[in-house]
């Protein structure tokens, strides 16, 4: 079957998802956070991994590799699929977050970025910061992952009161 014969252009009344990557890059006990730059759009001053949209030439590895490069200056070993979170923000489409860990040296110096300001945080400080709301949930199950546990799967949306919910399968 050619590409022609894909139908990806046949989307009418369809579900659409933007792909992107989410990276939480570990050394030791801590964890590299960007605080979101106050001009930013989406998630302003907040704190989240490091991450972006996949090109179109990209798998999702490949493009968590990219944007960690882009985003720090590092680059990281170890590189595992955690999970996969199927979002649905109430628009007519929805994002698919792969989300990945990472291994990574502090003793490179990360690059600055337009994107937001960089910051090792120690384990037991993360849940202090000013976090993207679903990621208390999220890291949760990422740092209890051991080697060789299968990545979870969730669906997140949000109620009448534009209150958060996650699904786990």
């Amino acid at each position: 079957m050619g590409a022609a014969e894909q139908g990806a252009g046949q989307m009418d009344g369809r579900w659409m998802v933007s792909a992107r990557t989410l990276i939480f890059v570990r050394c030791g006990d801590r964890i590299l956070f960007m605080k979101r730059a106050p001009h930013k759009r989406i998630f302003p001053n907040r704190y989240n991994g490091l991450g972006g949209h996949l090109e179109r030439d990209e798998d999702p590895h490949t493009s968590a590799l990219r944007e960690v490069r882009e985003e720090s200056g590092l680059e990281v070993e170890n590189l595992k699929l955690c999970g996969i979170h199927h979002i649905d923000a109430g628009a007519d489409s929805g994002i698919l977050l792969f989300v990945f860990t990472a291994d990574g040296d502090d003793q490179t110096p990360l690059a600055h970025s337009h994107e937001g300001v960089l910051e090792w945080v120690p384990l037991d400080r993360v849940l202090g910061l000013d976090l993207v709301e679903d990621l208390p949930h999220a890291l949760g199950r990422i740092l209890a992952m051991k080697p060789g546990d299968a990545p979870y799967f969730a669906h997140v949306s949000y109620d009448a009161d534009d209150r958060i919910v996650i699904r786990y399968a």
